[in-house]
């Protein structure tokens, strides 16, 4: 039985706006589809990854972010965006892994908490691969991938008739002190981490972008077929 497959688009670093934009395209076009489960070997969505060119702080819908705290941001010289993913306030920006798979999960077979399980395990199954123990998945409201208290992967997702969108955020080697001027994901008394500050050394997206590859297919059982064009 052939596995669904997923086209893969990698973007580079961009513009955050612009990552929003082509999830959209993408989302749209997924859900002009027939809404049936479709047989093996479909193409079940696509995979967007990217590193953000500059620093943006993003709200979801439980909100995080007063017109003040909004305000205060911008003076920093970041954008600040309010997204329809789920969860509360968080930081993205160079040196950042981001994964926003827009999947119809009936054709992967898969309810909304295994999608969201299914990228806890794609961040941990990357730090094991980067040779970095210890990562793991916590209980809600603890959403993520954790080191002890220090949260190294922040997921925010959206569902919307079995079509997914946002994703994972992956600190590789973001400056951490931006995520100073905020509460992340409203949890407070915790920490953030990356890859470069526990292994240190200093990690790129470049680099870690083939083995997160290698931990995406083997967790959601698919096959990554040739990346297309970002339009």
């Amino acid at each position: 039985m052939r596995q669904p497959a997923v086209r893969l688009v990698r973007l580079g670093r961009v513009p955050y706006a612009e990552l929003l934009g082509l999830q959209d395209r993408w989302l749209r076009r997924l859900q002009a589809e027939p809404g049936t489960e479709a047989p093996s070997g479909t193409e079940a969505g696509t995979l967007l990854l990217c590193e953000p060119a500059g620093p943006v702080y993003t709200a979801g819908l439980r909100g995080g972010l007063t017109p003040e705290e909004t305000a205060r941001l911008r003076a920093l010289g970041a954008e600040v965006r309010v997204t329809g993913r789920g969860g509360l306030a968080t930081f993205h920006g160079p040196g950042q892994l981001l994964c926003h798979p827009v999947l119809d999960l009936r054709r992967l077979g898969l309810r909304l908490r295994m999608h969201v399980a299914a990228l806890e395990a794609c961040a941990v199954r990357l730090c094991e691969l980067q040779g970095l123990q210890g990562a793991r998945a916590r209980s809600p409201p603890y959403t993520g991938v954790w080191l002890d208290d220090r949260k190294i992967c922040a997921i925010g997702v959206r569902c919307g008739r079995h079509i997914t969108s946002h994703g994972l955020a992956l600190n590789c080697s973001t400056d951490l002190a931006w995520f100073e001027h905020i509460v992340p994901c409203g949890l407070v008394g915790t920490g953030v981490t990356s890859l470069s500050k526990e292994l240190q050394r200093h990690v790129t997206v470049d680099e870690v972008m083939p083995p997160f590859l290698v931990a995406f297919k083997e967790i959601y059982k698919c096959t990554l077929i040739s990346e297309d064009s970002p339009n």
